[in-house]
């Protein structure tokens, strides 16, 4: 049976959209997902499913994530090879080595459209980097994320639509529980 990885978009953050990770597991059980796995507070889940369409999975929990616990956040969900792939096309292994908790994966629900990054990276006035492969974006924050101008708002208005992030360490451990 397939594994995949769920990211869920803000989820327990600032005290808003409170999920507790126990409810989470329970909630994707009841939806006939196997071998359920949550990874921290921020909203990660490992899971097998017979089902091969992705789309589906994501509308899926997301519709029964607002009916039985009353948020209404949005799912980005991958295969484990795409996770696999994920990682593998880092274009920034330097900063994954050395600073994993400043290098960013960001998912998204499309791939950006032709000149979306360039614009994005024009736009850039610190020390940030980005790139994107597909519906998968790496971004490197080296004086951190909270001191940044490159902002979730100024992403998304260059990239065309939400994602959510995580940073490398996240990245690697749900990559980690994907293989057992």
């Amino acid at each position: 049976m397939p594994t995949y990885i769920a990211l869920l978009r803000g989820i327990n953050v600032g005290g808003h959209n409170l999920v507790a990770m126990q409810e989470l597991r329970k909630l994707c059980e009841r939806l006939g997902l196997e071998n359920v796995r949550t990874l921290l507070q921020s909203g990660n889940v490992v899971f097998e499913s017979a089902s091969r369409n992705v789309a589906a999975l994501e509308a899926k929990l997301e519709q029964e994530t607002a009916k039985r616990l009353g948020v209404k956040p949005a799912y980005f969900v991958r295969t484990a090879d795409e996770w696999a792939s994920l990682v593998q096309r880092n274009p920034f292994p330097r900063q994954a080595e050395a600073d994993p908790g400043h290098l960013l994966a960001v998912l998204m629900k499309q791939a950006p459209k032709a000149g979306a990054v360039e614009a994005l990276r024009k736009a850039i006035v610190g020390r940030e980097l980005v790139e994107a492969r597909g519906r998968d974006a790496y971004f490197v924050y080296p004086d951190g994320v909270g001191r940044s101008k490159l902002t979730p708002n100024l992403i998304e208005k260059h990239l065309g639509g939400g994602g959510t992030a995580r940073n490398w360490n996240t990245v690697l451990k749900l990559l980690a529980l994907t293989r057992g």
